[in-house]
C-alpha cells in the first residue's frame, strides 16, 4: 500500500458506501453477485465439493444422482458430489434458520437441496435462499416458465429462488388380476371403499402420499380444485375440512384393520399391496408401477389410472441456501440437471422414470424424438393422458391446515 494513500484520511462517501454494503439485505447481495458471467461461474465451481441435501428414500433416484449426475459433474467441471439423504428436507430447513439466527452468512454445509412445497415457502419468506438465479442458468430457456406449477411451487410464487428439476403427478395402482374394472373417479372409488372393507389404505400423513390423498379427498369435498386457486376465506377453509375429516372418519371401519393403523411409508403400502393384503397402492410418481414390475415388487398384470376428473400433479426443485459454500457448483449442477442429457437419463424407465421439468418441444427435433422413442414401462400412462387429467396443488398453507387437522380429527378420533 502507498505509504501516501494509508495515512490520507477517507471521505464520508467511501463510508458511507461500505456502510450500505454492511447492511444490505442478503437477497439483493445475492444479486450482485449473480452478475459474472457464465463461464467466470464454471470456472469459479472448478473443483468444489458440492454437498447437495436431498431425501434419500429411493434406490433408484439415489443410483441415478451418485452415478450419472455425479459422474457427469466430476468429468466436465471437477465438481465433486456428495449427496448427503435426508429423511426429511424439513430438518434441513430447520437446520438453516438456527444458522441464519446465529448469523452464519457464509460457509454453510448445505450447498444443494432437493425442496418444494411448504419448505420453500418457509426459506423464501425467511431468507434461507441464495438468489434469484434460475434465470441465469443457460438450460433454463428449456423451462416453461409459463405453467402455473412452474411459477408457483404450492402458491408460492418461485421468482428464480429455485430451479425445476422434475415433475411429478398422483397415479392409482390396481392389479387387472383382482380388479378388473377400477373406480374411475373419487366418487367411485369411495364407493368401493365402502363395498370392500379392510382392502383399501393410506400412509398416515404427514407422509407426502398420504398427505397428497388427503388433498384429493379435499378437492372431492371441498367444490373442486379451482376453489382453492384464487381467494377463499377461512370460514370456507374450515367448512371444507371438516366436510373432508367427517368422510374419512365414516370410512375409517372400513380401511385396512378397520383404520386402527395406517401404513408409515408408501414403500410399506406398496408392499401390502404387493402381498394381496390391500387392492390399491397410489403414487405421486407417474412411473412408480413400471418401477416395481421392473424390480419384481409387482406383478406384470399391474397397471395405473387417473381419476376422470384428474389427479394432483407438480414440479419439485433444487434451491441454494443463502450461506452455501459451493455457490458455484451448485449453480452448475441446477443447470445441468436441467440438460437434455440429464432429464432423458432420469426418464427412462429402468433408471428412475421421472417426467421432464422441461418443455421437450423446445429441444432440437433429434433431442425431441429420443425423448418419445422412450421405454416408458407397461404401467405407465401417455404424456397426453396424464396431462390431461392434471390438477394443481392448493397453496401450502391449505396443506397444513389438512395434515393438522388430519393428526386431531381423524387420527386421534376412536
Amino acid at each position: 500500500m502507498d505509504p501516501a494513500h494509508s495515512r490520507k484520511p477517507l471521505s464520508p462517501l467511501p463510508i458511507l458506501l461500505l456502510l450500505f454494503l454492511l447492511f444490505l439485505p442478503h437477497q439483493a447481495r445475492a444479486v450482485e453477485l449473480d452478475q459474472t458471467s457464465w463461464e467466470e461461474t464454471i470456472q469459479a465451481a472448478d473443483g468444489q465439493t458440492l454437498d447437495w441435501y436431498m431425501w434419500g428414500g429411493s434406490p433408484a433416484i439415489n443410483a441415478y444422482v451418485n452415478g450419472f449426475v455425479a459422474h457427469r459433474l466430476k468429468e466436465r467441471y471437477n465438481i465433486t458430489l456428495r449427496q448427503v439423504p435426508v429423511k426429511d428436507i424439513a430438518e434441513v430447513v430447520s437446520k438453516l434458520l438456527v444458522e441464519r439466527q446465529a448469523g452464519k452468512s457464509s460457509d454453510g454445509s448445505v450447498d444443494l437441496m432437493w425442496i418444494n412445497g411448504e419448505n420453500f415457502r418457509t426459506c423464501k419468506n425467511k431468507g434461507l435462499l441464495f438468489g434469484p438465479f434460475a434465470q441465469r442458468l443457460p438450460n433454463q430457456h428449456y423451462v416453461d416458465w409459463s405453467r402455473p406449477s412452474v411459477y408457483n411451487d404450492f402458491g408460492t410464487p418461485v421468482e428464480g429462488m429455485e430451479s425445476p428439476w422434475g415433475s411429478a403427478q398422483v397415479i392409482m395402482i390396481y392389479d387387472t388380476a383382482r380388479t378388473p374394472v377400477p373406480p374411475k373417479s373419487m366418487a367411485e372409488l369411495i364407493t368401493w371403499i365402502r363395498e370392500h372393507p379392510g382392502r383399501f389404505t393410506y400412509p398416515a400423513p404427514p407422509d407426502f402420499t398420504g398427505s397428497v390423498f388427503l388433498r384429493q379427498l379435499f378437492y372431492h369435498q371441498g367444490g373442486g380444485a379451482s376453489t382453492w386457486q384464487g381467494d377463499y376465506s377461512q370460514q370456507e377453509l374450515s367448512s371444507a375440512a371438516r366436510a373432508t375429516y367427517a368422510l374419512l372418519k365414516e370410512l375409517k371401519p372400513a380401511l385396512w384393520r378397520q383404520g386402527s393403523t395406517y401404513p408409515n411409508s408408501p414403500v410399506r403400502m406398496n408392499t401390502l399391496f404387493a402381498d394381496g393384503e390391500i387392492d390399491f397402492s397410489f403414487s405421486y410418481h407417474q412411473a412408480e408401477a413400471s418401477r416395481n414390475i421392473l424390480d419384481g415388487l409387482f406383478p406384470p398384470t399391474v397397471r395405473s389410472f387417473v381419476f376422470a376428473e384428474g389427479t394432483i400433479a407438480n414440479t419439485h426443485f433444487v434451491a441454494i441456501p443463502f450461506n452455501a459454500r459451493d455457490k458455484a457448483a451448485a449453480m452448475v449442477a441446477a443447470d445441468f440437471l436441467l440438460s437434455a442429457e440429464a432429464q432423458l437419463e432420469k426418464a427412462k424407465a429402468g433408471v428412475w422414470g421421472d417426467f421432464p421439468a422441461i418443455d421437450t418441444t423446445r429441444l432440437p427435433r433429434a433431442q425431441q424424438q429420443q425423448f418419445a422413442e422412450l421405454e416408458r414401462g407397461p404401467a405407465t400412462l401417455s404424456n397426453r393422458e396424464l396431462q390431461a387429467h392434471q390438477l394443481p396443488e392448493p397453496p401450502s398453507r391449505v396443506l397444513i391446515y389438512l395434515e393438522k387437522g388430519w393428526q386431531e380429527q381423524v387420527l386421534r378420533e376412536r
